[in-house]
């Protein structure tokens, strides 16, 4: 791995850390707050910013950190079932399926505008998140020992 490749990494991990904090924070607010029909304004914003951090994290894992990843063992970054598929591969992630469910649900919340299908993603989110951030966890200890 050059030195370039290897400063980028650890960039690209202090994001993806940074990230997965204010997202666990989130979730422990909105586990606090549960799932039910309806919420407050204060937790509704509470839940939209739960959704708004698991997409981006989703993001990181899959459009930054899995692709430079790639890079580094010299391998093309593909598409995104093909990064998923990867990240399996290697121990990044524990299933792929869940991963492609977790990227679905990160493209219904950036196009998603009924309210009753928003409270839909909020069970979902809810669902997916402690895989999403199990991933990082696995992510950041393979990338420990490149």
């Amino acid at each position: 791995m050059t030195d370039d490749l290897k400063k980028l990494l650890q960039k690209e991990l202090q994001l993806l850390d940074d990230a997965r904090q204010i997202l666990a924070y989130s979730f422990a607010k909105c586990s606090k707050i549960g799932l039910k029909p309806d919420y407050t304004p204060e937790e509704l914003e509470s839940f939209e910013s739960l959704c708004s951090r698991f997409a981006r994290l989703s993001d990181i894992m899959t459009q930054k950190i899995f692709r430079l990843l790639a890079e580094i063992a010299l391998e093309q970054p593909g598409t995104v079932r093909d990064r998923i598929n990867r990240a399996e591969k290697w121990n990044l992630i524990e299933s792929a399926e869940e991963f492609v469910a977790i990227r679905i649900v990160r493209n219904d919340i950036a196009h998603e505008y009924l309210p009753e299908a928003i409270r839909d993603i909020f069970k979902k989110v809810m669902g997916l998140t402690p895989a999403l951030l199990k991933a990082v966890d696995l992510t950041k200890n393979y990338c420990s020992r490149l």
